[in-house]
């Protein structure tokens, strides 16, 4: 359309660009309060999203802590059931050397135990010593549970009743040993500490369990 046939029709060349100007100043207007738009949306979007990548940090930590417990017990189970002593330190204090080198000092001595119970099988381990539970059925001792005073068959010689009947040691050949790490691990970020946790302290642990070689007593020491 010519600029001759706008004016026979009313139309002016100026109004018609004015026009067009204040069309396209509205769509830089438009565009902007889209844009405006999406920075709220990600600032509401943001906090959950910092949250979220934050929790799957402290579950990546506390997996990557406990398994390396695990294959440090497993490690240190594969030395100590060889029975070998080195000449440098005693068989347990090398046991305990591989868990920490496997653990990478994570594991914060102060929080952290460590046992070995050797059993006469594997059906013992973890297994309370074998009690006469009171027979009255009036008396509050009836409980399926140990209480003092009741008889009991003390196991592992050590002059009490103990829920696990094994006995401290790394074992001697041809034994049964639970190497068991007790540990706390402690919520690194304070915004997670009263979601995760007991008040941000994870209490976890591991073990293995394994029957000793049949080696020379004498190359083992027993243990």
């Amino acid at each position: 359309m010519s600029s001759l046939t706008l004016i026979r029709c009313g139309i002016s060349v100026p109004w018609l660009i004015g026009g067009a100007r204040k069309s396209l100043t509205q769509l830089r207007r438009f565009v902007r309060a889209q844009s405006g738009a999406a920075v709220i949306e990600f600032a509401f979007a943001l906090p959950p999203l910092v949250l979220l990548i934050v929790g799957m940090f402290e579950v990546a930590v506390a997996m990557f802590v406990s398994t390396s417990a695990e294959n440090a017990l497993r490690e240190a189970s594969r030395y100590g059931i060889t029975g070998d002593v080195p000449a440098s330190m005693t068989r347990e204090a090398q046991i305990l050397q591989i868990i920490q080198d496997n653990t990478f000092g994570m594991l914060d001595p102060a929080t952290t135990t460590i046992t070995f119970m050797k059993y006469a099988s594997f059906q013992d381990v973890g297994q309370p010593e074998p009690f006469t539970d009171t027979p009255d059925p009036a008396d509050p001792k009836h409980n399926g549970k140990y209480d003092p005073g009741e008889d009991y068959t003390d196991l592992n010689g050590n002059g009490q009743w103990d829920d696990d009947r094994g006995i401290a040691g790394v074992g001697a050949s041809g034994e049964v040993v639970r190497y068991k790490v007790d540990y706390q691990w402690n919520v690194m970020t304070p915004l997670f500490s009263s979601l995760i946790g007991d008040n941000g302290v994870l209490h976890m642990s591991a073990s293995v369990v394994v029957r000793n070689e049949p080696y020379d007593p004498l190359q083992g020491g027993g243990g």
